[in-house]
């Protein structure tokens, strides 16, 4: 009874592609239901269309020794109208299949990638800094488009095949019992063929992951504006193609070997397979020429013979096929069945508003899954509600991974970070982000119209709300979008018609506006004005204060000038806080932030 379950159970985990099947339905109850009426009614009409000839045959051979010759033909009347009807409806399904199939694998197509989707937004951002998670996402996006549809062909294609092949065999059989048996056993070799090379082919694309998202990656920049510029002016475009095309190549030899050694065992095996069938035909001439048979069971079982071995085979490369397509769903049910690590409690707890004591990170230290090295370490600072604060430090000091951990887009590996003195994983992750707004230094650009780019920073607001063109104002982006083709409903960036591309800096004040036009409890600003000229700069901080009045904001950028403006200053270092204070106060000190200070202060003078 144990090994019994011990091998249902091993049979249940490496069955995938019933789950896939329940993902087919799901995309389209309507059109997965009319494709399995089309398989049965194809596999019905072939029989059915064998049958007819053999009865129309036998008509016309009683016929010849008939004086009657019209009521003969007229006895054969009704069996060339069934067979008509069957040729039309079998034309016609086969029409209405294309449609079906091509229809129903668009709608699969789609479903799959939404789902894939929802993954992605769902995954943990640690995933995305992981060459293994873009492994199994890059397999998993080669594989949802087709493998989930192409189950159901290869069902379809078993089922379709089966059911001729139970009626091809039920005529053979009453033929001879044992073409039954050599027709299964030709039938084998071919399928050990295609398993043994589907496992084949399914390693080597394991393998061979990384190799096929480098050639991608060159292909990417190779046709994209994001590295135009530096290929044209250092002349990179052959080094790039070369590297391209040598990677494409070798993966081309690899994959074109494994299919030339597959096609030549693949040729023995069918070659004596034909050579059985061949026999078996010659089976069934020799009993017509001995009387045994008339002329319409030679053309009955000729015609079942060539059907039957073509059902079979049909049927067996369906089965191997579905062993195949077994192997390739493992690489996308990989990327489904990762699971965050960033999650909302059990219990939530309700997010106060506002906020009265702020947020504490408490001796907090944070470590990347991809590296042994301390992003931070031992981090003790605090931002009180209308507080503005400021974080100052080299690059790699640790001033965005700590707002990161702010948003829960990580969680601490040690220590602990509360609002109000309650810790945030405490909270729903969504509550929590909602008052939350931050501009990342790394801000993306979204190819839509001016207004849809700032009002993405709060879509719980109507398109056409005031607010939106009162953020961009705030920001400097309006005096932007004013001078626009279409004002605010022009679309930006190059990369669909009519689109206008910015500058960096007026992106940034783009992006600037989407952070502004969220109402949340804190502001974070990560190099917020970079990228502006100092006039803006100025403009955007004496707005900046007017409407954080009654909001916390952290201010990170390297303008110590900006800095000054901040109610506390915190001086990071290699993952730590090394300095923290107001700027007179620190300027005192006469330490890292002094020496930073003097520094920048001496190229204005």
């Amino acid at each position: 009874m144990g090994l019994a379950n011990k091998l249902k159970r091993r049979v249940a985990q490496n069955i995938h592609f019933l789950p896939a099947l329940r993902l087919v339905w799901d995309s389209s109850p309507g059109w997965t239901t009319a494709r399995v009426a089309l398989v049965i009614a194809q596999g019905i009409l072939p029989v059915a269309g064998i049958y007819l000839t053999k009865l129309i045959i036998d008509a016309v051979a009683v016929s010849v020794t008939v004086v009657n010759k019209a009521a003969a033909f007229q006895n054969c009347v009704p069996l060339l109208i069934l067979s008509g009807i069957v040729a039309i409806l079998t034309t016609s399904f086969t029409s209405l299949a294309e449609l079906v199939n091509q229809a129903h694998a668009q709608r699969v197509t789609d479903y799959m990638q939404g789902i894939i989707h929802a993954k992605a937004i769902a995954a943990d951002l640690e995933h995305y800094e992981n060459p293994q998670y873009h492994d199994l996402l890059q397999r998993a996006q080669q594989e949802a488009p087709f493998r989930p549809p192409r189950i159901l062909d290869r069902l379809a294609q078993v089922g379709q095949n089966g059911i001729s092949l139970v009626a091809m065999l039920g005529l053979l059989v009453a033929l001879h019992w044992g073409i039954l048996g050599v027709l299964l056993v030709t039938a084998i070799p071919p399928v050990i063929v295609k398993i043994r090379y589907s496992q084949t082919m399914y390693q080597w694309q394991r393998r061979r992951t990384q190799m096929q998202r480098q050639s991608m990656y060159l292909g990417w920049m190779l046709t994209t504006d994001e590295c135009a510029k530096e290929i044209r002016l250092f002349n990179l475009g052959s080094l790039f193609s070369k590297r391209y095309l040598g990677i494409r190549q070798q993966l081309y030899q690899e994959t074109v070997q494994i299919l030339k050694n597959r096609s030549f065992l693949y040729f023995g095996t069918e070659a004596g397979a034909g050579l059985v069938v061949l026999a078996i035909f010659a089976f069934i001439v020799y009993q017509t020429i001995q009387g045994r048979l008339q002329i319409g069971d030679l053309v009955l079982y000729s015609q079942a013979l060539q059907r039957g071995q073509t059902n079979l085979k049909n049927l067996m490369q369906g089965g191997s096929g579905l062993y195949e397509d077994n192997l390739f769903l493992v690489n996308l049910y990989e990327f489904l069945d990762l699971q965050p690590k960033v999650l909302d409690p059990i219990h939530l707890r309700p997010l106060p508003l506002p906020w009265t004591k702020g947020i504490v990170f408490n001796q907090v230290s944070f470590q990347y899954g991809t590296t042994n090295r301390q992003a931070l370490e031992n981090i003790t600072l605090r931002v009180r509600p209308g507080e503005v604060i400021a974080l100052v430090g080299e690059n790699g000091s640790g001033k965005t991974t700590l707002i990161k951990l702010l948003c829960r887009l990580y969680d601490p590996t040690y220590g602990s970070i509360t609002l109000d003195g309650i810790d945030l994983r405490e909270f729903a992750i969504a509550d929590l982000r909602r008052q939350v707004s931050v501009i990342f230094q790394d801000y993306a650009k979204y190819y839509f119209t001016a207004k849809e780019n700032i009002w993405l920073g709060n879509v719980d607001l109507p398109l056409e709300d005031d607010r939106v063109i009162a953020a961009a104002r705030l920001s400097g982006a309006d005096q932007v979008i004013r001078t626009l083709p279409k004002g605010y409903d022009t679309v930006l960036g190059k990369l669909f018609d009519a689109g206008e591309e910015l500058s960096i800096g007026q992106w940034q004040k783009i992006a600037l506006a989407r952070a502004f036009l969220r109402d949340s409890q804190m502001i974070v600003l990560d190099e917020p004005t970079s990228a502006m000229d100092p006039k803006a700069e100025y403009e955007v901080f004496q707005q900046f204060r007017q409407l954080i009045q009654h909001q916390s904001a952290i201010l990170i950028s390297h303008r110590l000038s900006t800095v000054k403006m901040a109610d506390y200053i915190y001086v990071m270092s290699q993952g730590r806080v090394v300095e923290e204070g107001r700027h007179d106060d620190l300027m005192a000190i006469n330490g890292v932030y002094a020496f930073m200070f003097e520094t920048q202060a001496q190229n204005y003078r």
